[in-house]
């Protein structure tokens, strides 16, 4: 039946929960059974509460009511911990009030959630609500002395540690709290404020900063994994800005651990938003690391050994929720725990990675071996390889590793050789690996291995032409170093046999790589380009770095083809398709939008300037002052004076009216002659014929 409850024997059954369950029994409807099952679950943590949550809303699955107690109890004990949001810590403080309103203990309980709230988000800049929701205690009752001096201990407890907090309304905050004060004794307020006034003053200059660094965040913003656009930058910059602040101590304490609580406070409000971003939870851990080192130096081992452990558990959180695959923050965490000499948690954590099956588990092989090596000794690295040599999913690079921490740590050659051996049967079509193998024993200056090597891979037929590319161009480079001109011109030869297809008509490129050196070329990059000539080692090598490393910095190491342009790209998508009118009207562009806007003090008509510079090229201007003087005057120039220009310039200067001359010159008025072409005048002798 619905109302059939199973419990552990061992599990002490309070008396009032046994008769509920056989009220139940008789009527499973039965509202006051169901209140006392319901008032035992919330008193219980949601693992063992949840069964009976169940029964409820399968009993009333219409309930409102019950579906609310139901989602708040499997809600807040899911999340309140891990989300340190002031909106939710401020629901849950209203669902307290809701549920332990009609108990007894009720203000009990809720002094305990507000000292519980606060303790966690009393440093958020907006919670002065939650600090002044406290004040609640003022109204409780105190029987006798001993209890009134206890509640007025309280509540000056919480207006002190409110005052002292830099937030949003801090000032009214202390307005009530002297108010309080001088309440209760006006002698003695004046000096338990003026206790007060300098931590006060000092937070609120706190509390301006506070607001002004935080303003811009986008505190609801959910948190996504990294999309590398602008605004998210913008954010992250903002978010670390905040952080950075915090770190300086703006509050200029000497309690390293009240600084670091601020700054880890100010690192959860920032993961709630950006928790996909690993250097937050690094930078976080980091922090905790050096303050546990800085507290140690001071002796207080205590909290050195808490923050310690707190640096440990923002590890856990990393990889245990958002960032289940992030290698980076596994191998710091493994780091972290190897510096503490805790070598099984170290191989816990390598082990719980290679147990993730979709990832491909090589990277962390080789740094699982590399602890291993520096932990417990060159062994326990073997053992690891072993491991590694048997899951499927790794690649070369494993056997590389191995060899090369044989060569190092052992000093033994023979066993570097055996894995080198050992690989080249698995990955002998790899040219990555060959290329590794080459490497070691050039190193070892042996060169008879080498060239085995060399005939070994290019004529097994292993590798596929493509691939022997970088091969071929390392044997010849080898053959340069220290073969004669005929073993070289034989391995030139071979290669353009291998490649001939590619080569027909180049044989000139490849004797580039005979002579070149490094980044040192027989050709300048216009000439080699005309040859057709092309690096493969050079060309593997940026295909392997990342876009962002071989773009800005190393532009060389791509084709000259395959080059990005080193000046600014515009936007296109921006830009307005090219449809050209057919015959446009004058004045008008052929393409839309090139006409430039309006003039602030325009007011028309405009100017064709193709009709006006059609009239400039057929007009025919004078080629002499005095024809210019007779055209604009109509008359000959004075006879009398001698000068060419200045003369008959002034001479029109002086028969032409100032603009503001004076009435007496009105008669000099008429002795003007009109221009020929005198618009205005045409257009009259027009109307009169």
């Amino acid at each position: 039946s619905l109302v059939s409850f199973s419990l552990s024997t061992a599990e002490y059954i309070p008396e009032k929960v046994k008769k509920a369950e056989k009220k139940l029994e008789e009527n499973p409807y039965d509202l006051d059974a169901w209140s006392i099952l319901i008032r035992e679950a919330q008193n219980q943590p949601i693992d063992k509460a949840r069964k009976t949550y169940e029964r409820l809303v399968t009993q009333f699955p219409s309930s409102g009511r019950f579906w609310k107690l139901f989602i708040e109890a499997e809600l807040f004990q899911r999340c309140l911990m891990k989300v340190l949001h002031i909106d939710l810590w401020k629901c849950y403080l209203s669902y307290v009030r809701e549920t332990k309103g009609k108990l007894p203990s009720y203000k009990e309980k809720m002094a305990q959630a507000y000292d519980f709230a606060l303790d966690k988000i009393g440093m958020e800049i907006m919670s002065y609500q939650v600090h002044v929701s406290e004040h609640f205690l003022c109204s409780v009752e105190a029987v006798g002395s001993y209890a009134e001096n206890q509640r007025i201990t309280a509540v000056r407890r919480v207006y002190q540690r409110g005052c002292v907090n830099p937030m949003i309304n801090i000032e009214q905050l202390w307005r009530d709290y002297s108010k309080y004060e001088e309440g209760i004794n006006v002698h003695l307020a004046k000096k338990m404020i003026e206790d007060r006034s300098r931590d006060y003053m000092n937070a609120r200059r706190v509390a301006k900063e506070y607001e002004t660094v935080m303003k811009g965040l986008d505190r609801n913003a959910p948190s996504v994994p990294p999309q590398n656009s602008p605004q998210e930058a913008q954010q992250v910059e903002m978010w670390k800005k905040y952080i950075q602040w915090e770190k300086s101590n703006p509050l200029r304490t000497e309690d390293q651990t009240l600084i670091t609580k601020r700054v880890m406070f100010a690192y959860e409000q920032c993961l709630l938003v950006l928790g996909h971003h690993p250097d937050i939870w690094y930078e976080a851990a980091q922090y905790l690391e050096q303050s546990s080192k800085l507290l140690a130096e001071k002796g207080d081992m205590n909290n050195s050994k808490l923050f310690s452990d707190e640096a440990a558990n923002i590890y856990e959180r990393a990889i245990g929720t958002l960032l289940k695959k992030n290698m980076l923050l596994y191998f710091a965490f493994a780091d972290y725990e190897e510096s503490r000499m805790k070598y099984e948690k170290v191989h816990s954590i390598y082990n719980k990675l290679l147990a993730i099956e979709d990832i491909d588990p090589t990277l962390v092989y080789i740094q699982y071996m590399k602890f291993a090596r520096r932990a417990e000794g060159i062994k326990s690295g073997r053992t690891i390889f072993k491991k590694a040599r048997e899951d499927p999913r790794t690649r070369h690079h494993v056997y590389v590793t191995a060899a090369l921490m044989e060569y190092y740590c052992s000093k033994d050659k023979s066993v570097a050789f055996k894995i080198f051996e050992l690989g080249l049967k698995k990955y002998g079509d790899i040219p990555e690996y060959i290329l590794a193998y080459i490497d070691y024993l050039s190193h070892l200056n042996e060169d008879n291995n080498t060239r085995v090597l060399f005939e070994r891979v290019l004529t097994s037929g292993s590798l596929s032409p493509e691939k022997s590319g970088e091969i071929w161009a390392r044997f010849l480079a080898f053959e340069s170093n220290i073969g004669d001109l005929a073993s070289i011109l034989k391995v030139e030869r071979r290669r353009f046999t291998a490649f001939k297809d590619e080569y027909e008509g180049k044989e000139t490129a490849l004797l580039v790589d005979r002579y070149k050196f490094m980044d040192l070329y027989p050709c300048s990059t216009s000439e080699l380009k005309a040859l057709g000539y092309k690096d493969v080692s050079r060309a593997k090598l940026a295909a392997l770095l990342p876009e962002t490393v071989v773009a800005p910095s190393v532009p060389a190491l791509k084709d000259e083809a395959d080059r990005k342009p080193e000046y600014p790209k515009p936007d296109t998508n921006q830009m307005i398709p090219f449809q050209p009118r057919h015959l446009a009207p004058p004045g008008l562009h052929p393409v839309p939008g090139g006409v430039f806007p309006v003039p602030p003090a325009a007011v028309g008509p405009f100017v064709q300037v193709d009709e006006l510079m059609e009239t400039f090229r057929r007009c025919t201007l004078p080629e002499t002052v005095d024809a210019a003087v007779e055209l604009i005057t109509g008359r000959q120039p004075d006879a009398g004076g001698e000068g060419n220009g200045p003369m008959e310039n002034h001479s029109i200067a002086k028969s032409l009216k100032r603009p503001n001359a004076d009435s007496d010159e009105e008669d000099d008025k008429g002795a003007v002659a009109p221009p020929i072409h005198d618009i205005y005048r045409a257009r009259q002798q027009k109307r009169i014929r």
